[in-house]
């Protein structure tokens, strides 16, 4: 946050222009806080920072005045100024606090039952739809909206926003949470604005699978079509939501298999919503093989069951990460990145880019093929798969470059 020159606090010392070959400045100094941090401070209660949570029920929650209700922000590393994360109860039999804001937000339900409250400035009638558990949504940018409980326990929400992007941009509160604009082209108010839509289209971008709708009933066990890029029989959807920059996935390995470690930058954070599994993470610089190299003092790994989440990548350059399926239900994640997905990639407007995350390391991509990963992986995997009484469905073929298939689709 800039330094006020008037302001008496702030201890000013004159400059003073460096001697000879010396730099100036101070070269070392710490990370300022934001104007998103400085809100969350703000906020009153305390923000959960770490690589993950193994289930973020776990978390304490906290009195939330603004809210009327009790929280937690999340901030995993990596998605600092990228974009924001908290986890919410709704009080029993209660309701939260109405707002709008002036940033988009996605919602998980974790627990609970109950129903959600939109409506614009001016409108005559609120749009009323029912959620449950593995029910998710989006708030249209700056609609009112209000979260309510239908049952006498407790219902917590896990809710992904863009309110970084917006208050480190503007830094001023009150233009994002009392702004009169009505985002007409977010909210149409259409009765069938929240009535789940099945319809599987080819996104624009990569031509994968999406799913335009702004409400899915149930993301724990709703239909995903195949994809094959991360394992075999990998399943995933992107769902496009109140016409949102604000971008995720649904996606599902298959018990006794694990996806291929790929690389990329920071934002990606997985959720898990069905079976459990772990996360293996290192710097791109330590090589498709850490632990052979000596560099497992570097790989960080978390596991986690529902609703745990977990950092693809800690922050900095880029970073490998790898998702074990360990339980006998299959491995279903979503994967949140905020608005900076894929497509987001650094480069002029019409320019080539690759899928490079599906793209195998020895043609070009970040994609790890089984048989150039650390033997240490395969040897673990096996072993957890054992103690878990859980079968091993990979193919000893995909450990040898000469009988891997060169494409999931000719795998069985």
């Amino acid at each position: 946050m800039p330094h006020d020159p008037k302001d008496a606090s702030d201890k000013a010392q004159h400059w003073h222009e460096p001697a000879g070959m010396k730099k100036a400045g101070l070269g070392e100094f710490k990370k300022q806080p934001t104007p998103y941090d400085a809100w969350m401070e703000s906020e009153g209660i305390p923000v959960f920072r770490d690589i993950g949570i193994s289930k973020v029920q776990n978390l304490p929650l906290f009195p939330w005045k603004r809210l009327g209700g009790k929280g937690h922000f999340i901030q995993l590393y990596g998605t600092e100024t990228k974009w924001g994360c908290y986890v919410v109860e709704v009080p029993p039999g209660g309701a939260l606090n109405p707002e709008k804001h002036m940033f988009e937000k996605v919602c998980l339900v974790i627990e609970g039952r109950g129903s959600t409250e939109v409506w614009q400035d001016g409108d005559t009638r609120k749009h009323v739809f029912e959620w449950q558990k593995g029910s998710m949504f989006s708030i249209p940018m700056n609609a009112r909206h209000r979260l309510v409980n239908a049952t006498s326990g407790g219902a917590l929400v896990l809710c992904g926003t863009t309110a970084p992007n917006v208050l480190n941009m503007i830094n001023n509160v009150d233009a994002v949470f009392d702004n009169p604009f009505v985002f007409r082209d977010r909210f149409s108010g259409g009765d069938d604005f929240f009535k789940p839509k099945d319809d599987i289209e080819s996104d624009p971008v990569r031509g994968l699978a999406m799913r335009r709708t702004n409400f899915i009933p149930d993301v724990i066990n709703c239909e995903l079509p195949l994809d094959n890029r991360r394992s075999v029989g990998y399943r995933r959807v992107e769902p496009f939501m109140t016409n949102n920059q604000f971008y995720f996935w649904i996606g599902q390995h298959e018990n006794g298999r694990y996806s291929k470690a790929h690389a990329h930058t920071s934002a990606a954070i997985l959720i898990c919503l069905k079976g459990k599994g772990y996360t293996y993470s290192w710097p791109e610089r330590c090589g498709p093989t850490p632990w052979k190299d000596g560099h497992a003092n570097e790989v960080r790994r978390l596991d986690y069951e529902p609703v745990g989440m977990v950092t693809a990548a800690p922050g900095g350059s880029r970073w490998y990460h790898q998702h074990f399926s360990v339980s006998k239900d299959d491995f279903r994640l979503t994967a949140w990145f905020g608005p900076h997905n894929p497509g987001r990639d650094p480069g002029a407007p019409g320019e080539k880019h690759t899928d490079y995350t599906a793209i195998d390391l020895d043609k070009g991509g970040t994609a790890i093929p089984y048989y150039m990963e650390d033997p240490y992986l395969r040897r673990e995997y096996e072993q957890t798969l054992i103690r878990n009484g859980v079968e091993c469905r990979m193919d000893p073929k995909w450990y040898d470059k000469a009988t891997a298939p060169t494409n999931m689709k000719d795998v069985v």
